[in-house]
C-alpha cells in the first residue's frame, strides 16, 4: 500500500511523512523529489530547459511509479510518499500506473488555510549554498498557489481524505493520518486496476460514431494518452464480446448487435511491451439520444470526444492512429484488413 501524502508546497507533507512512518508499522519514506534530482544529471540540458518542472517530463512520472513498485516488492509494507501532484492527468497516470501492478494507493490531503500557508512559505529554511535561493524557492511556492486554489476547486477535494494541518505539528498531522488510513477514512483510490501483461496479449477496441460520422475517443484514467473504448481480451472470452463489454463497462452504453471486424493488427513486441493482436471493431453510429447516455467521465475515463479522422491524428499515438485510420478505410470497403505494426498486408 502507497500513503501519498499531497498538498501545496509548505503544507508539511515531508515533515509530516518522517513523522508518519515511525506511527504505521513497517512503512518506509520515499520521497519522488529524488528522482528529479538524478534526472537533472541524467538528462541533456536541452530537454531539462524544454519544461518548467521535473513532473512535466514523462520519465519522472514513469520513474515514480516504478521506484514506488520496485521499493514495496524488495521491502513490502507501507509506502509513505510526500509529493504535490497539482494536474490531475498526471495523478491519473500516476495513480493508474500503481493501480495496474495492484498496488493500493490511499491519498491525504493536508490543507492549512491559506494564510498559515503563506506564512510557512515565508519562514521557510532556504540552503545557504543555493544561488539566489531565498527569491528563487519562495517564488516558487507562492506561484503555485494558484494552480493549488483551482485543484481545489476542482477536483482535489473529492479525491483526496483532507485534513486541515492549520493547527498541527507535523506529528499531530502524522496522527491524524494514521488514523485516517487506518479507520479507512481515507480509502483506496477509485482507479481500475489492469494487471502489467506478462506475455503477449489479445486487445479488442470499438470504434462508435457520432451522427456527424465522427468517432468517439476515450481518455482513460490510468493511462497516458487518447484511446478507443475496449480493452484486453480475458481469457476464454471472444474477442468482440470482450469489446462490448468494455464499451458497457467504460462508456455505460451497451451494443445489442456482435459489432463486426474492421482489422487485425499484429503489434510487435517493443520492450517492455509484449505487443500482441489488436482488433478493432464496428459498434455502429449513436444517435443524439445514445451520445447523450455516455456514462464518462467515471472512474476508468476521465474525458470523451467524438473527432474527426484529422483531430485523431492529434490525438493518437502513430500506430494507434495508423490502426484506425485503416479501420475507416475497411470500413468504407466493407472488408476487413489485416496489419501488421499498422501497416496493411495481403
Amino acid at each position: 500500500m502507497i500513503v501519498w501524502i499531497n498538498g501545496a508546497f509548505g503544507a508539511g507533507k515531508t515533515s509530516t511523512a518522517r513523522e508518519l512512518i515511525d506511527l504505521i508499522p513497517n512503512s518506509t519514506l520515499f520521497d519522488p523529489e529524488v528522482i528529479g534530482g538524478e534526472l537533472a544529471h541524467l538528462l541533456p540540458a536541452k530537454r531539462l530547459a524544454e519544461v518548467g518542472d521535473f513532473q512535466d517530463l514523462p520519465i519522472w512520472r514513469r520513474l515514480v511509479v516504478d521506484t514506488a513498485a520496485a521499493l514495496l516488492a524488495e521491502l513490502g509494507g507501507v509506502l509513505v510518499v510526500p509529493m504535490t501532484l497539482l494536474r490531475q492527468e498526471y495523478r491519473d497516470e500516476i495513480f493508474g500506473g500503481l493501480a495496474s501492478r495492484r498496488i493500493e494507493v490511499r491519498h491525504v490531503l493536508l490543507a492549512p488555510a491559506e494564510t498559515i500557508l503563506r506564512a510557512r512559505i515565508a519562514d521557510r529554511e532556504i540552503p545557504e549554498n543555493l544561488p539566489d535561493g531565498e527569491i528563487r524557492v519562495r517564488q516558487w511556492s507562492y506561484d503555485h498557489i494558484e494552480p493549488y486554489r483551482a485543484a481545489l476547486a476542482s477536483w482535489l477535494t473529492a479525491d483526496a481524505h483532507p485534513v486541515d494541518t492549520s493547527a498541527l505539528t507535523p506529528y499531530d498531522t502524522a496522527v491524524r493520518v494514521a488514523e485516517a488510513v487506518r479507520s479507512g477514512d481515507a480509502s483506496a483510490c477509485d482507479i481500475v486496476q489492469t494487471p502489467e501483461p506478462t506475455s503477449e496479449t489479445v486487445a479488442a477496441g470499438v470504434l462508435l460514431f457520432d451522427e456527424e460520422d465522427r468517432v468517439l475517443l476515450v481518455d482513460p484514467t490510468y493511462k497516458a494518452g487518447w484511446e478507443f473504448p475496449g480493452g484486453v481480451v480475458e481469457p476464454g472470452e471472444a474477442p468482440a464480446r470482450a469489446g462490448m463489454r468494455e464499451v458497457a463497462e467504460e462508456t455505460g452504453i451497451r451494443l445489442e448487435d456482435v459489432p463486426g471486424l474492421l482489422v487485425v493488427d499484429w503489434e510487435p513486441p517493443a520492450p517492455p511491451g509484449y505487443g500482441g493482436l489488436r482488433l478493432l471493431f464496428d459498434g455502429g453510429r449513436l444517435d443524439s439520444d445514445e451520445a447523450r447516455r455516455l456514462l464518462l467521465p467515471g472512474p476508468e475515463l476521465r474525458a470523451w470526444r467524438f473527432v474527426t479522422e484529422r483531430e485523431a491524428a492529434d490525438l493518437l499515438p502513430p500506430v494507434r492512429y495508423e490502426r484506425l485510420r485503416w479501420a475507416l478505410r475497411a470500413r468504407e470497403r466493407g472488408a476487413a484488413l489485416y496489419l501488421e505494426g499498422g501497416v496493411p498486408l495481403g
